[in-house]
């Protein structure tokens, strides 16, 4: 496999854009937050995508209009996450399909036109060199580590050819209860309180970003006005403060490391990253479990993302669809005549 060095500039971060890795461990203690990307799942599939670590930096997208031109020289990406996607060169524009890695040649454009679900799409590039800060290369715009990715930002790239993969079956978008355990102020809420949070609907408001995403639903109802409030203690990417209005905030990867609202629960790992993907309007549900049972889940979520990025598939040498993949893993129930009975 050679190396070449090349290049991509951004020409639109539409929404939000910023890098993002595995976060920024280890500094809680100091008031660091982790950081990184929202959905780990997605961000691990896409490196394998492109040849990438699994940890590696990549480029976290909110809401369509993010558009990439490679200069320089060849630039492989891989677009995680349930979007519209073209690539415009001198062949005209061409639409291309995500979990899947693409080769740009020097002066061809990517762009992510919209997003048919969730707010966040996740592109890998290979190769992608970014200085790291505190042994991160996330962006914590809030403490002016890094910035949100501009218009004429340009990015440096290490290209192998490694060939373009293909992960045969794409992820659905899962529609489970968001699962929690008990929170370490459960107690300062009304008995019922927890059995009210998962057995109503919550809405996703419009207050919602990296640090954290505000719903609406029932009230849950602290014990007295002086529960209502707690001496500042940890919290952790997944906790779910309450404040005097009852109505739930459920941190995410920038969201600070202390609070004074009570916990009433924690959103499992394994769950977080399709919480963090949900847009406003969304309506989510909840479900209690024990630490034993989201422990069961935390295994269990590792096991199938690893299982699907053994599945990633190599494509023929010239990036054409490879029909055996499509055939055994793309069809729902193999090809059907037109000429069968429909009953």
């Amino acid at each position: 496999m050679s190396e070449t060095l090349s290049e991509i500039e951004i020409r639109s971060a539409g929404a939000y854009a910023s890098i993002q890795d595995g976060g920024r461990r280890g500094l809680r203690r100091v008031g660091v937050p982790w950081s990184g990307v929202l959905d780990a799942a997605s961000m691990r599939i896409a490196n394998a995508l492109v040849g990438n670590q699994p940890s590696a930096p990549v480029i976290e997208h909110f809401d369509g209009g993010l558009v990439l031109k490679a200069l320089h020289g060849r630039v492989r990406v891989a677009v995680a996450g349930q979007a519209d996607i073209d690539i415009t060169g001198e062949q005209g524009v061409q639409r291309v399909v995500c979990w899947r890695g693409v080769c740009l040649g020097a002066g061809e454009t990517l762009r992510i036109r919209a997003l048919r679900a969730g707010r966040l799409v996740v592109v890998a590039v290979a190769g992608l060199q970014v200085a790291e800060t505190l042994g991160s290369a996330s962006t914590y715009a809030r403490a002016g580590i890094g910035q949100p990715l501009a218009a004429g930002d340009r990015l440096s790239v290490q290209f192998t050819d490694a060939g373009d993969f293909l992960l045969p079956e794409s992820p659905g978008d899962d529609a489970a209860p968001i699962r929690v355990v008990a929170g370490p102020q459960a107690g300062h809420f009304v008995d019922q309180a927890l059995a009210t949070l998962c057995g109503a609907p919550f809405t996703v408001t419009d207050q919602a970003d990296r640090m954290g995403v505000r719903l609406r639903g029932p009230l849950l109802e602290h014990r007295s006005e002086a529960h209502k409030d707690i001496i500042s203690d940890a919290t952790v990417p997944g906790s779910m403060q309450v404040p005097g209005s009852g109505q739930p905030i459920v941190l995410l990867a920038d969201a600070q490391t202390v609070g004074g609202y009570p916990k009433i629960a924690t959103v499992i790992s394994a769950d977080l990253g399709r919480l963090a993907n949900r847009r406003a309007g969304e309506i989510l549900c909840f479900e209690l479990l024990d630490v034993d049972a989201a422990e069961r889940a935390a295994r269990s979520h590792a096991d199938k993302l690893a299982q699907l990025i053994a599945s990633i598939r190599r494509l023929p040498g010239d990036g054409s669809v490879d029909l055996e993949a499509l055939y055994n893993s793309g069809l729902i129930s193999g090809p059907v005549s037109g000429f069968e009975s429909e009953e």
